[in-house]
């Protein structure tokens, strides 16, 4: 029995889906889809020389491409002769995309397409004590008569930046039924809650933290980003885009097409393979036009850039400096006193476009916001 028990059938769902790792495409790059985040990942090759392995709890394997793997047709680049290097059939296998990549780097004669077995019988799904065997993935599209579509060995793990250890995953899954229990309009009670309550206590997550990061504001649940209180019906309301200044080719869509609802899931850090950021520190309902918006950005909180000191402004027609908000350290967002967001959206930035914000602690002038953004 969960802490969440008491939600209703949407609400549930909603909160499953939440501990759910669910890549877009996952298929294609032999992820497993819908399956809670404390399971082996897959960690790509390219990534390997900055990601602890150590942080993969539930385990990894290393998913090779055929030209990162083979020098030439049959030849294997030396690195894999190294010690500590990735063993194909062991720590790591070789993912075919196409029918190009198959065709030019074929399997070595002695591989075989990854299977699993469990106690020594082959099964058909990823579980508890299966075993991987096997080489290589094929995930090659339909490309004409002669090259037809073939999928063939299972998912291979999940999209290793959604990865959390179980306690981690659990937590966050009550961190967000308690900001359900408190969006506006919320057909629940905190009195219904005290389970809920007592375990984020136990684990020092509530307090003032919620209102400092954001996250609630005078006991409400809002937005992270655009600091509006969430309605409890838009957590299952489908989403619009055309009403969004920026963001209106996204509104072409038919009614009833898309599944993403107004509000889910948000991080205030966003997922990288460098750190396990899904965690209820940095979980949140958001709008889903601002979780589209922010992109892969840390969501700053006014109070944090408050406590960096780093107020922006512009000279007046007197070359008088009027401030106007504040703005992160790496040039990425500002608010304003009272909160409204620019968001940068290109990460094209010059040296010279880094120069005139204004710094309270130092009291000199730092850089404009760039051209492109948005403001919320």
């Amino acid at each position: 029995m969960e802490a969440w028990d008491f939600f209703g059938a949407a609400d549930l769902n909603k909160i499953n889906k939440a501990g759910y790792a669910t890549p877009r495409g996952g298929d294609k790059g032999a992820y497993q889809n819908h399956v809670y985040r404390n399971n082996k990942v897959i960690v790509p090759f390219e990534h390997l020389d900055y990601v602890d392995l150590t942080q993969y709890a539930d385990g990894y394997v290393v998913r090779l491409f055929p030209d990162q793997y083979f020098e030439s047709p049959g030849v294997v680049r030396q690195r894999f002769a190294e010690t500590g290097s990735p063993v194909v059939g062991r720590d790591a296998f070789v993912l075919y995309r196409s029918h190009a990549s198959l065709e030019a780097f074929p399997p070595l004669a002695d591989w075989e397409v990854r299977w699993l077995s469990r106690d020594g019988r082959p099964v058909a799904r990823r579980g508890n004590r299966a075993v991987d065997s096997g080489e290589y993935v094929l995930r090659l599209s339909n490309a004409g008569a002669t090259r037809p579509k073939r999928y063939e060995g299972p998912p291979q793990g999940i999209f290793a930046p959604e990865y959390a250890p179980a306690q981690t995953n659990y937590e966050c899954q009550a961190m967000l039924s308690w900001l359900i229990v408190h969006a506006r309009s919320s057909p629940y009670t905190t009195s219904q809650a005290l389970h809920l309550k007592a375990i984020l206590d136990h684990s020092g997550l509530l307090g003032d933290r919620l209102e400092r990061a954001g996250v609630t504001r005078n006991g409400l649940s809002i937005c992270p980003l655009c600091l509006r209180v969430i309605d409890y019906e838009e957590l299952h309301k489908s989403v619009d885009f055309s009403q969004v200044d920026g963001l209106l080719n996204a509104a072409l869509q038919v009614e009833g097409a898309t599944r993403s609802t107004k509000v889910n899931l948000f991080h205030l850090e966003p997922l990288v393979y460098e750190a396990l950021n899904h965690r209820p520190t940095s979980v949140a309902w958001g709008h889903a036009t601002c979780n589209t918006l922010l992109g892969q950005r840390h969501c700053y909180s006014l109070a944090e850039l408050q406590e960096a000191g780093r107020k922006i402004g512009f000279l007046d027609e007197d070359d008088e400096l009027v401030t106007f908000g504040w703005i992160s350290e790496d040039f990425k967002m500002i608010r304003s006193p009272h909160g409204a967001v620019w968001v940068q959206l290109s990460d094209d930035m010059s040296a010279d476009e880094q120069a005139a914000s204004f710094d309270a602690t130092q009291d000199r002038p730092l850089a404009p916001p760039a051209a492109e953004e948005h403001e919320q």
